[in-house]
């Protein structure tokens, strides 16, 4: 791979990781409503994630994805529920009285990594999506496994640290916002950011 295609690559990477989807809006919700390193952790979780799918896009799957309606929509389906699980909870939580300590346990940083992983994971349009974006940037008379490391790690650190900037951007706005009723609100607003999240993943085809 030529390094003006290498450079042009990672460009779409990034720009491509800055468009609001799932993992950006749920990124974005943990920041508001935990805390940095519950955040990073999600941005590992969704790390994880796509690896495996970018892994599983070069091994076929996306191709059985593209031929079975019925599978592709399964695992979608499974995605959208599970966002939309999130936000709900998130909403119920919003309507306590109190702020409960929980929000910057172990528990929920560990919570954080599973939402991130999963979220990523239960999202077969990526998959097609990799095989279909990574294929121009590919160059068959190179060595394959050189240029696919250079390609995926290339995605993944993209957009982790397109992530961590809107864990960052989040988390300076939750700090201007200490109070309880202000802490409320950003937990409705969080729970809104996982619902929107379930929407585009619903709305994709």
């Amino acid at each position: 791979m030529q390094p003006d295609t290498w450079l042009a690559y990672a460009l779409a990477c990034t720009l491509l990781s800055l468009i609001p989807g799932p993992s950006v809006l749920l990124t974005t919700g943990v920041a508001l409503t935990r805390s940095l390193s519950a955040a990073f952790m999600c941005i590992a979780g969704g790390t994880v994630g796509s690896a495996i799918l970018i892994i599983l896009s070069l091994l076929g799957v996306s191709a059985i994805l593209e031929t079975s309606a019925m599978l592709f929509m399964a695992v979608k389906w499974a995605g959208v529920i599970y966002l939309a699980y999130l936000g709900i909870s998130q909403i119920k939580q919003a309507r306590q009285t109190e702020v409960t300590a929980a929000a910057a346990s172990d528990t929920a940083v560990k919570n954080s990594f599973v939402s991130g992983f999963f979220t990523a994971l239960l999202n077969p349009k990526s998959i097609v999506f990799y095989m279909a974006f990574l294929s121009q940037f590919f160059d068959p008379s190179g060595n394959h496994l050189l240029q696919y490391s250079v390609l995926i790690l290339t995605a993944l650190a993209s957009a982790a640290l397109v992530l961590t900037g809107y864990a960052l951007l989040a988390t300076s706005a939750k700090a201007l916002l200490a109070n309880k009723q202000a802490q409320r609100k950003i937990n409705y607003l969080s729970g809104g950011f996982y619902l929107s999240s379930s929407a585009i993943m619903a709305a994709t085809k």
